[in-house]
């Protein structure tokens, strides 16, 4: 089933401007700027949430990821805490504020998890190449690549899986009805890949997922899903107007794609929502979108 669920400039606007942290603007282009960060909100403190952090190792040991678990302070819910999976850890710590933790604590606050690299920077472009990038022929020759392998998700996804989620389960039990994951670009890609391929999440949050990479590698992943795991779980994908998203590497026609894979999973059964981010950039959904599903999770839209 297909629902369009709200535009953010219009409806939105004055919460986005409450909560978010923007970047300055050239960090919100195509490109990340890999600027060294400085300290996040697990570092200054929360009145909301108590945050602590663990780190995990690729099975190749080619990866180190350190992983944010934010709990809340308030008690859980009988059924357990939401919880959200944020993808580009490092960037997403970077973006949340007191003020955003404020408001969700105020509602039905989630646990958060940002699975990020061991590195001071926003992004750790290699290693989230591979990470979030399906498998596949020739996906090296993709543009966006830049000479970087792909092709990890499957083997991220079984760390995600099985060791970063008991992880935190032993820490916070989580409402099985709502659990999150969302991720923005490469990660979009990856949240579509999970959604095809696993059933333990309930929301997908899938933010400007490069939909056009490696030939439309992830619509032709969509029509060989298998509808029945598809089911009982929602995607949401949140998109920009369509113009701004292209750039060198892309396809000149982002809503066909979208379009393409729109149809192909309700075809399916899948519950599918819309989000339009009229005039904002592949980098401007990032926090855009964040904040958006941060608010979904934390108030019961799901």
């Amino acid at each position: 089933m297909f629902n369009a669920f709200f535009s953010l400039r219009s409806i939105y606007s004055s919460l986005l401007l409450a909560l978010v942290v923007l970047l300055p603007s050239t960090s919100l282009l195509a490109r990340p700027e890999l600027k060294p960060l400085g300290e996040n909100i697990a570092d200054m403190g929360s009145t909301y949430y108590q945050f602590q952090t663990h780190f995990f190792t690729s099975a190749d040991g080619e990866r180190r990821y350190k992983v944010w678990i934010g709990i809340p302070k308030k008690a859980a819910p009988a059924a357990g805490y939401p919880v959200l999976y944020m993808l580009d850890g490092n960037a997403v710590m970077a973006r949340l504020s007191e003020p955003m933790l404020k408001q969700m604590s105020s509602e039905a606050p989630p646990v958060l998890v940002a699975v990020g690299y061991d590195t001071n920077l926003p992004f750790d472009v290699a290693a989230r190449s591979f990470d979030y990038t399906p498998a596949g022929e020739n996906l090296e020759q993709d543009q966006r690549m830049r000479g970087r392998k792909g092709g990890g998700s499957a083997e991220f996804r079984q760390l995600l899986l099985n060791e970063i989620v008991p992880y935190v389960e032993k820490r916070a039990p989580s409402n099985p009805l709502k659990r999150g994951i969302w991720g923005h670009s490469f990660g979009g890609l990856f949240v579509l890949d999970s959604y095809y391929n696993t059933t333990w999440f309930h929301n997908y949050f899938a933010a400007a997922p490069s939909l056009g990479w490696a030939n439309q590698r992830i619509i032709a992943l969509a029509k060989e899903s298998d509808p029945a795991r598809l089911q009982h779980k929602s995607l949401y994908l949140m998109e920009g107007d369509g113009v701004t998203e292209q750039r060198k590497g892309h396809s000149s026609d982002l809503k066909h794609e979208e379009g393409q894979l729109m149809q192909i999973l309700e075809h399916k059964g899948g519950d599918l929502h819309l989000s339009r981010y009229p005039g904002q950039t592949h980098g401007q959904i990032l926090p855009s979108s964040l904040t958006d599903t941060l608010r979904i999770m934390s108030n019961n839209q799901n």
